[in-house]
């Protein structure tokens, strides 16, 4: 039997590498917010902490997919791997002592943040280094497994570790998994790769523009996604893990919320490789609008963990179905040589306003109460959803192969 992607030992040493780093970044999900929570007791807190963690990937995202083309990709991402090991050692170590300032976690989250905005560009566009052309497809399908097992995987471990010693020890669990993501990237041999001709940063960011703002479905989705991660998901990250620790029986019960979420991105993961619907867009938005917003109601009256677990599994069942569905439709529809261009400023309208959002949860808490920003949340999430699908050219956008042209 042929294995495929895996037969290359430099692709074996990518995907154990970035699959330890996805075991990091779901560790945090759990240790991160219940460490604040343990310093502090401040929802302001903890959505300004969870803001600087998260506002280099509205930054720097774009500059890290250029800076990708143009260095060693390999050096990228271990360079971006140790800044991201440096800064959660520091975290915890501050944690651990007592003795730290709000500012000062926030300052490592946001190193943290960068580290991550550089490394992702460059993780994606890596696989085609390791592995043979005809082996793509399996190797992505690989990753995608590994990314999913340690959404599971990931949560359990950060709250069995925070339950147990604490949340600093959490982050210091996540400081290991990138020293190890280190050790493993550091052998790799690349294939080598042709050098684009190079143009000014400024020049390939506006034709990137001109390329995504001519497709309807395109520019009319984004600020759809804009608003849907920065007040329907934020309110998610930062009130959930306050509800579980006020009413639910602490950082277990948020251990347990996010592995069931963990469990439908696999499940949506398999459903999605399966099915393929007419109109994908209007098929997944339509899903998408039973998920998030029920699990939003559900905390917002501090429901019992095992019906929170079950809206959190068909929450990520549907992120992921959508997921997959969403890139699925990039890839067909946008030529290969616009791709990367548009998905930059994909990544880029979808997340721009998340700082913001988890930012301001804090204080919307505290001005409106808890229950009720969680009600809106879902309020939220459900008109810009449905706003989305008013749109024909999402709604009636069908599966058809060919790329289009700006």
């Amino acid at each position: 039997m042929r294995r495929g992607a895996w037969a290359s030992r430099d692709f074996r040493l990518l995907l154990v590498g970035r699959g330890l780093s996805s075991v990091g970044d779901s560790v945090v999900s759990v240790a991160l917010p219940f460490a604040v929570l343990d310093l502090t007791g401040s929802v302001k807190d903890l959505g300004l902490v969870l803001a600087a963690r998260m506002l280099p990937l509205a930054l720097f995202v774009l500059v890290g997919g250029v800076w990708a083309d143009r260095l060693s990709r390999r050096v990228v991402m271990l360079t971006s791997d140790a800044v991201r090991c440096a800064a959660q050692v520091g975290s915890a170590a501050l944690v651990l002592a007592s003795t730290t300032h709000i500012w000062q976690l926030a300052a490592l989250q946001f190193l943290y943040g960068t580290g991550t905005a550089f490394f992702m560009p460059a993780a994606v566009a890596v696989v085609p280094q390791t592995v043979a052309g005809k082996d793509i497809q399996h190797a992505n399908s690989l990753l995608s497994v590994a990314e999913n097992v340690s959404s599971v995987g990931g949560p359990a471990l950060a709250g069995a570790v925070v339950v147990a010693i604490g949340a600093g020890w959490g982050l210091m669990v996540d400081a290991a998994s990138f020293a190890a993501s280190v050790a493993l990237l550091a052998p790799m041999h690349l294939k080598p790769i042709g050098v684009p001709p190079r143009r000014s940063v400024v020049a390939e960011l506006r034709a990137g523009w001109r390329s995504f703002a001519s497709r309807t479905w395109l520019a009319a989705s984004v600020p759809s996604f804009m608003v849907v991660n920065a007040l329907g998901f934020s309110p998610l990250l930062v009130l959930g893990p306050v509800i579980a620790k006020d009413s639910l029986g602490g950082a277990s019960a948020w251990a347990i919320i996010l592995v069931a979420m963990g469990a439908g991105s696999l499940l949506g993961g398999v459903i999605g490789s399966r099915w393929a619907p007419r109109y994908p867009l209007r098929a997944t938005l339509s899903f998408a609008l039973i998920g998030a917003p029920a699990l939003l109601t559900l905390l917002a009256v501090a429901a019992p963990v095992p019906l929170l677990a079950l809206a959190a599994l068909a929450t990520g069942t549907a992120t992921a179905l959508f997921n997959l569905t969403w890139f699925t439709v990039l890839h067909r529809r946008i030529p290969a040589d616009e791709l990367s261009r548009v998905s930059s400023w994909d990544s880029l309208g979808s997340f721009v306003a998340t700082p913001l959002g988890l930012a301001l949860t804090g204080p919307i808490a505290i001005a409106l109460g808890v229950e009720e920003t969680l009600y809106l949340a879902a309020a939220v999430f459900v008109l810009a959803t449905a706003a989305n699908l008013a749109f024909p050219s999402v709604r009636n956008l069908d599966d058809g192969a060919e790329p289009e042209r700006a």
